[in-house]
């Protein structure tokens, strides 16, 4: 096989995990919206496989529907609903579980494919399995999110929500590495760029960021001090360490996750701005000069939304968008990672 023709085959494969990276990368926006909306326990059992149609007549949504009226999130917050309003928040739920479904076949069917054809070399499939494998991990993981708020409280667990969130992120970095190395292979005698190390670290950081978020997502805390800079009229609110042992406070302190995911959002675009000033000046491979341009732009945003967001008291389409510029912001320190490795 000549070069070019392995180069083509490595292209098409590429091509095809970066369609599945966008599609997670969708799926992770619309369960913003799901959980903004208040949809995501409208759906109280899971069917992975005879679930993929939804109720079809009158008779199948008045079941559907009597099965939520057994659930906490009925009984203790949407009393009042009848089968029109349940509809509105069923189908956010439907169409987040069918997207994971469509994830899976359009990962499956190439996969085989690309396998049975050579595209896909012997002693690498195992690492296309493991993709396969994670997701379906994610979602069982899903599901036992949802099952936190179908016991007693109308509200999943933040604990399991920010895991569901961060596995989303793993599987969507992971397809994302492995598609990058295809487009870009590893050159003679590799060496790692100086800024290699300082990049990884700004992404580490960028990624707790990410992390702390799905804390203030799970516990709502940004319902509360829509006011900023200052929290209220304080720098440090009130309640800070309001729970024993102390490092409850960080997970399950509603202040306490909102303080540490502003002042972690800050000091990621404070190190964003820097590490642009200092890099651009460096020798950088040609690939990574418009990524250090396009981490500060996608930094900025994401600053300018999270404020916004934040001080009009979390609205849906501005939640869900900070949730998705997170992703990107996350997407684009991932890829200078990987152009800063091997240089």
């Amino acid at each position: 096989m000549t070069f070019e023709s392995r180069q083509g085959q490595d292209r098409a494969v590429a091509t095809w995990l970066l369609i599945c990276c966008g599609l997670v990368f969708a799926m992770v926006v619309l369960g913003g919206f799901t959980r903004l909306t208040g949809s995501g326990l409208s759906m109280v059992d899971w069917r992975p496989l005879m679930g993929i149609l939804p109720p079809m007549s009158e008779a199948e949504w008045q079941h559907v529907f009597e099965m939520y009226q057994q659930s906490p999130e009925f009984q203790k917050v949407n009393s009042t609903f009848g089968v029109q309003e349940f509809k509105s928040i069923f189908w956010l739920e439907y169409l987040h579980r069918l997207l994971g479904r469509t994830i899976g076949l359009v990962f499956l069917v190439p996969f085989i494919v690309f396998f049975a054809t050579g595209y896909i070399r012997r002693n690498e499939w195992a690492k296309y399995l493991l993709m396969f494998i994670l997701g379906g991990m994610q979602g069982l993981l899903g599901w036992y999110m949802v099952k936190s708020g179908l016991i007693d409280v109308p509200h999943v667990s933040q604990y399991r929500l920010t895991a569901h969130l961060v596995a989303a992120f793993i599987i969507y970095a992971y397809m994302f590495w492995v598609a990058m190395s295809l487009l870009f292979p590893r050159p003679e005698n590799p060496v790692k760029h100086p800024w290699y190390g300082k990049t990884l670290a700004l992404f580490t950081l960028v990624s707790i960021t990410v992390i702390s978020g799905g804390f203030v997502a799970g516990l709502k805390a940004g319902k509360i001090y829509n006011t900023f800079p200052l929290m209220g009229d304080h720098w440090f609110p009130p309640g800070l360490m309001a729970l024993e042992p102390f490092w409850r406070n960080f997970f399950d302190n509603m202040t306490t996750v909102q303080f540490d995911h502003r002042y972690l959002a800050i000091m990621t675009f404070l190190l964003v701005v820097v590490y642009w000033f200092k890099v651009r000046g460096t020798d950088l491979p040609s690939r990574a000069r418009p990524a250090v341009n396009a981490l500060l732009h996608t930094a900025i945003l994401q600053v300018a939304l999270g404020i916004a967001t934040l001080l009009l008291a979390v609205p849906v389409v501005l939640g869900a968008t900070h949730q998705g510029v997170a992703m990107l912001l996350f997407t684009v320190a991932l890829y200078l990672v990987h152009a800063l490795r091997r240089v």
